[in-house]
């Protein structure tokens, strides 16, 4: 099976799939492309992660002004998002970021699970490394798995947590490939300071 795309998913909405993303784009040099962007407030991801990393980034397919759910704030614009609206940009290594957690509807009748699926990208999933994740990243790992999505493992945002690392992989049977501390400064800096670990660069590179 082939990595060179992967799909960036999270156990829920915050926990630091895009920091992650700019960190793996930054090691792994790969283009970014985030299907559905909901909310234009601030700073898009795909802003941030270029700004970070500088690598290449895709339009988004979906740009929805309010910061909701996909399917609610496409509502909100008279618009109905299908999975036939996504094909993949050009190039071979990309890193796809998904909006949410794997369960977030596009629309009344599929999620973000159905667009993994369509895309046929394995999946890696960030979770928090604190209180609360094992039950958090243990129901993510089960959805996925459910529908039969390949999973890489998981990619812990966070302080340093022993326990609760060893927990997922025991209860979550999968691999915690890598994590990232929390940083006192977001910079391009501070994200080379802290080279992707072997386990993890061998898995996008499978």
């Amino acid at each position: 099976m082939s990595s060179q795309r992967v799909f960036i998913t999270g156990t829920d909405t915050g926990v630091g799939k895009t920091l992650i993303s700019a960190w793996l784009c930054t090691h792994w040099a790969s283009h970014y492309w985030k299907p559905i962007q909901s909310g234009l407030d601030d700073t898009t991801d795909s802003q941030w992660v270029h700004t970070l990393s500088g690598v290449h980034t895709w339009p988004e397919r979906h740009r929805l002004a309010a910061p909701l759910s996909p399917h609610q704030s496409a509502a909100r614009e008279g618009v109905d998002i299908q999975l036939s609206d996504f094909e993949y940009p050009a190039g071979d290594r990309l890193l796809i970021e998904g909006a949410g957690g794997c369960v977030v509807p596009l629309n009344w009748q599929h999620t973000m699970l159905d667009l993994m699926a369509h895309l046929q990208a394995p999946v890696l999933l960030v979770a928090r490394s604190t209180l609360g994740t094992i039950n958090h990243t243990c129901l993510s790992l089960q959805a996925l798995r459910a529908r039969g999505i390949p999973v890489l493992g998981v990619v812990l945002s966070g302080p340093a947590n022993p326990e609760n690392l060893r927990s997922i992989e025991h209860f979550g049977q999968t691999r915690v490939l890598g994590q990232l501390p929390w940083l006192d400064t977001v910079s391009r800096e501070a994200l080379l300071a802290h080279p992707l670990p072997q386990p993890l660069l061998q898995a996008l590179n499978a």
